[in-house]
């Protein structure tokens, strides 16, 4: 199926080819900061490797269809996503460098190259661009699920701090092109897709218009959700230090020993009372004297001669 023939097929085709060029280009500002700051930081590099392999599964329908205009976009999605993964390896710490790669030896080596290599030798004919279009359909559905997470968030924290309009806007008009598109050429593996995405599209931006005003809402952001959260802990630690050292206990030796843990801590705090000084001690009432020494004289004996 070549589309050049078709005047308002190419023009639809034209259309969404320049809104995922947009969509594609949108992590630009991501990758700009990685290489000014020289680190991923906290960027996961699982959404790159994702889109890649969605890029390059529609890049091989493509080939086996014959449809020029699929071919020319998913094929600068795969210039652009490769660009993106390799900055993210060269600045990614060993962990996420590592895990990075282990993803796209699995997933756009293992298990596209085992896709293809099946169907090239054994599926022939129109059967083959069907199950190809059918493995395309069934993974880009699972990417546009993606959004319910953003979309649960925004409903939970009442704000579009994490959802930025425009990206949702050319998401959504992006889809619509490609449904009309699939359906001008009544290629349902490509119209398909996108009425998900469409339906999600128009989600994201109805609650965007809904939570836009996040002092009306009441929004609260996940910086302060955080900030609370860490508040409320320190102040509950406080207070349970200061009730454990209500409790003092008396020990043997007459100490007073205020403790959190019954003096396990080195922060303990003794006490030591001293005992009172003693009492001068009563005079003993002098001892009485000696009476006198009673000489009594022994009677003599006269002897009468």
């Amino acid at each position: 199926m070549v589309t050049v023939g078709h005047p308002l097929v190419f023009a639809v085709g034209i259309l969404g080819n320049i809104l995922s060029f947009l969509v594609t280009l949108a992590p630009v500002p991501t990758f700009y900061r990685v290489y000014k700051k020289k680190s991923t930081e906290s960027f996961q590099s699982v959404p790159y490797v994702v889109a890649l392999l969605s890029a390059m599964l529609w890049l091989y329908y493509a080939l086996l269809s014959t449809d020029v205009l699929l071919l020319s976009i998913n094929a600068i999605a795969c210039v652009v996503e490769s660009v993106y993964l390799a900055i993210y390896l060269v600045y990614a710490p060993k962990d996420a460098m590592v895990f990075t790669m282990k993803l796209l030896c699995i997933m756009n080596m293992g298990l596209f190259g085992a896709m293809v290599a099946f169907l090239q030798f054994y599926v022939e004919g129109q059967r083959r661009v069907s199950i190809a279009g059918g493995i395309g359909a069934a993974f880009a559905l699972a990417v546009f699920v993606a959004p319910l997470a953003i979309i649960r968030q925004v409903i939970r924290t009442k704000s579009v701090e994490f959802m930025p309009f425009w990206l949702s806007f050319f998401l959504t008009i992006s889809a619509v092109a490609w449904f009309f598109y699939g359906l001008l050429l009544k290629d349902l593996f490509v119209a398909m897709p996108n009425v998900l995405g469409l339906l999600f599209g128009l989600a994201q931006m109805g609650l965007y218009f809904v939570y836009r005003n996040p002092k009306k809402n009441g929004a609260v952001s996940e910086m302060q959700v955080v900030a609370q959260v860490a508040a409320d802990a320190e102040k509950e630690q406080q207070q349970a230090h200061q009730q454990a050292h209500v409790a003092a206990t008396l020990d043997a030796d007459g100490e007073v020993r205020t403790s959190a843990d019954d003096g396990a801590n080195k922060d303990d705090v003794v006490v030591d009372i001293m005992p009172p000084p003693p009492l001068p001690a009563e005079r003993a009432p002098p001892l009485p004297l000696a009476p006198p020494a009673v000489i009594i004289p022994q009677p003599r004996t006269v002897e009468v001669v």
